[in-house]
């Protein structure tokens, strides 16, 4: 064989098995409108699971690591590939009056408590063993993991009187809004990100950006510029930390959390901030309780309602997702148990039907190779129980998967609802 001929089939070879690699890698990647895993499309029933990354701070063993590990198995067992979970608070104590959850990964401004981290480590590593995908958030536009308002809070931009009560929207809009022409609280924030990607799992080895059990890095849960004179702030703050990302990590992808038009009060601004070629892929998230679409406990008088406006939110943000050519995910969406009841024993059959169409929407998807990449249902509450007589979750208590600052038992999916997981099933099925 000549050199030339030598050449020729050394190149062959080369990019043969370079294709092979590409074909088997097991990071989740986009390619064109659609996920891929290995070399197949990659859709999924997920959920939301935020304070799996707390789990593991558990003294109790039976409240932490066994917990979690009974818990991973059911979502494995029951076809639920994808979980989103908190990467850290921020702070500890009362603010915008409810006790927020924790321990805090970022303890003051610029002071990190690491062994916080031992959490993330522990379900990311149970979550890789089990095959499954994580979507990590930073932080928060809302109070209930410090977020935002914390970084405000440390740098004086909160008045006294507004640290710790509870805000009216129009207070709370005032504050959060100045995050994003605050330099010092967004370099903080850059600083909680580059802790957390610089990361080395305990128990795996593995530095987070070489993790596959790491689907995608996301800004924050549901950034808004909560006032329009922020808008251009917002943009660039989204724009520089989603280049700050991709810098640093090259295997995972990154997206915004965002929960669509209701976000940004804009549907021409959410297409924008999406249009950045380091953002992978469009969120929405769909809260007909919380934008009024019935009326207090009045879910089955409004259903219809409710029904018709996510069906028409989720096609509107479709529009822009085949427009840009990017997956979107229907990343949070929920409903109370029937009549708004916290107990739970009580029916979810409004619920179930809403779920239903919710992941009838990813199937169909995936049965014509459409842009809807999957649904991450709020929220997953596993073993956890409302506490009897009491409303509000209190340091101490188990959590699930209502905040806070949430009735407990409002949204939260318990690993009992025998009904919702029939449903969950059988879309899980379908995609596998």
């Amino acid at each position: 064989m000549n050199i030339k001929s030598f050449a020729l089939a050394f190149a062959v070879v080369f990019f043969s098995v370079m294709s092979l690699f590409a074909q088997s890698s097991p990071f989740v990647k986009v390619k064109k409108h659609q996920f891929i895993l290995g070399d197949k499309p990659y859709y999924f029933v997920g959920t939301n699971y935020w304070y799996g990354s707390l789990l593991g701070l558990e003294k109790d063993k039976k409240r932490g690591i066994e917990r979690l590990r009974k818990e991973l198995d059911f979502l494995k067992a029951n076809g639920v590939t994808n979980l989103r979970l908190l990467a850290g608070a921020e702070g500890a104590g009362l603010i915008n009056g409810v006790t927020r959850v924790g321990p805090p990964l970022q303890t003051e401004q610029g002071k990190f408590d690491e062994s916080v981290l031992d959490g993330l480590d522990l379900v990311l590593f149970e979550m890789g063993k089990r095959d499954l995908k994580a979507v990590v958030f930073f932080s928060n536009n809302w109070e209930w993991s410090g977020g935002f308002q914390q970084y405000l809070i440390w740098n004086n931009l909160v008045a006294d009187d507004q640290k710790t009560r509870k805000l009216t929207w129009d207070e709370q809009r005032d504050i959060v809004t100045k995050f994003y022409s605050c330099e010092p609280c967004k370099r903080s924030y850059n600083a909680q990100v580059n802790l957390v990607m610089n990361r080395t799992n305990k128990y795996s080895k593995k530095r987070y950006v070489d993790d596959p059990a790491i689907m995608a890095w996301e800004l924050a849960n549901e950034p808004r510029p909560m006032r329009p004179a922020a808008n251009d702030d917002y943009k660039k703050w989204i724009a520089d930390v989603a280049r700050m990302i991709k810098a640093k990590d090259k295997n995972h992808l990154v997206t915004l959390g965002h929960e669509g038009s209701i976000g940004t009060e804009s549907m021409p601004l959410f297409e924008e901030i999406h249009r950045d070629k380091n953002v992978d892929y469009l969120t929405i998230h769909i809260w007909a309780k919380n934008w009024s679409w019935f009326k207090e406990d009045k879910i089955a008088e409004g259903y219809d309602n409710v029904i018709a406006k996510a069906t028409a939110y989720v096609d509107d943000h479709l529009a822009i997702a085949q427009k840009l050519n990017k997956p979107l995910v229907i990343e949070e969406f929920g409903l109370p148990r029937d009549r708004q009841s916290f107990a739970v024993n009580s029916p979810t059959a409004l619920r179930d039907d809403y779920y239903d169409k919710m992941f009838a929407r990813v199937a169909e998807s995936a049965k014509t190779n459409g842009h809807i990449a999957g649904a991450n249902f709020w929220a997953f509450g596993g073993t956890a129980r409302p506490t009897a007589n009491q409303i509000f979750w209190k340091k101490g208590d188990d959590y699930m998967g209502d905040p806070p600052m949430e009735e407990q038992g409002l949204n939260t999916v318990f690993d009992s609802d025998a009904s919702t997981w029939k449903i969950i099933n059988k879309y899980s099925k379908t995609l596998r």
